[in-house]
């Protein structure tokens, strides 16, 4: 089974100019806790993901307001992504890897094709459990997601 056939493909977006107002809004809307940041010019090449977790802590570290805030202020630049036909279990160590909860789906010159989740994944275990043939098990997303949310180390101060 590939990243296709599981991955979310109608995903909302917001522009780095943007406000984060505006990305909150889409989150809200669209009930989603990231939003991937793509080019304004209509190409659709991803340049940056957004967390709601980005926007809270980039207001609250400024003491500003979402609506003063853009959205390439607060978005993560190194982004971490996948290929539509890779393995279910290749993004799934991406993830590990990375420590994050949801990969973009890109073509091969960087243009947003969807996005997996382990939310999607977990869905797909769910649906196999009792089938003969289970390729994503629901152990296997247990383990993925206390590998993402295991602590990462500490770094020391002024690095």
């Amino acid at each position: 089974m590939n990243v296709e056939q599981v991955m979310t493909k109608n995903v909302s977006t917001c522009g780095p100019d943007d406000i984060l107002n505006t990305a909150a809004r889409i989150m809200w809307e669209s009930d989603c806790g990231c939003v991937p940041v793509v080019e304004a010019d209509g190409t659709g090449r991803l340049v940056g993901m957004l967390t709601d977790r980005d926007i809270s802590m980039a207001a609250y570290t400024r003491g500003r307001c979402l609506c003063d805030l853009s959205v390439k202020d607060a978005m993560a630049h190194a982004v971490v992504g996948c290929r539509p036909d890779d393995s279910i279990a290749a993004a799934e160590s991406a993830m590990r890897k990375a420590q994050i909860r949801r990969l973009p789906v890109l073509d091969e010159e960087g243009h947003l094709l969807g996005l997996i989740s382990l939310a999607d994944i977990a869905c797909e275990a769910a649906r196999e459990r009792n089938s003969k043939r289970q390729e994503v098990s629901d152990a296997e997303v247990g383990q993925a997601l206390s590998d993402i949310c295991w602590p990462r180390p500490a770094t020391p101060s002024g690095s």
